[in-house]
């Protein structure tokens, strides 16, 4: 003696019986329509590549910037054109590319006094100290101790401090 139910997610019919309409189940005709209807999330597109995805309320309340993702690698490359330049939290004032323009010139990493070659501790000097002026003949090589004593002995070298 089975009951006809309708089911509450795809309203297709099927027969329950009544002992479990009494204990509270035969609400679903599957476990896949009852475990479809127990999701509470919602289906969004990716703002990478426009699939659909599908993010739980606790995902989409802990998003800083509303933007859903269907992986890491999208979102990496939004970050990456969203966060880049001016618009990066390190972002200090983009003059800061004197290395570059030394490397770029093919100039020897090496300290022009000392002539350590140990890339951990060289650093790049202004000459006439203007950190805006990026031209070559303004950059020079100069390892970390080196460069301390060009800063802060102005006549170091004619004291022998730099060979």
């Amino acid at each position: 003696m089975a009951v006809d139910v309708v089911c509450r997610r795809c309203q297709k019919h099927f027969a329950v019986k009544p002992f479990f309409i009494k204990i509270g189940a035969g609400k679903y005709c599957s476990a896949k329509c009852q475990h479809e209807a127990a999701r509470t999330g919602t289906w969004f597109k990716c703002d990478g590549c426009g699939k659909d995805v599908y993010r739980t309320p606790k995902y989409i309340n802990a998003s800083k910037s509303k933007k859903y993702f269907c992986g890491k690698s999208c979102q990496t490359i939004w970050r990456n054109k969203e966060f880049s330049g001016t618009r990066h939290a390190a972002w200090r004032h983009g003059r800061g590319s004197y290395r570059n323009i030394m490397t770029r010139a093919g100039r020897e990493v090496k300290c022009e006094f000392c002539g350590t070659t140990d890339k951990r501790v060289i650093v790049v000097h202004h000459k006439d100290k203007d950190r805006t002026n990026n031209k070559l003949n303004n950059l020079s090589w100069l390892c970390r101790n080196c460069h301390y004593i060009v800063h802060n002995f102005p006549d170091g070298r004619m004291r022998g401090l730099l060979v």
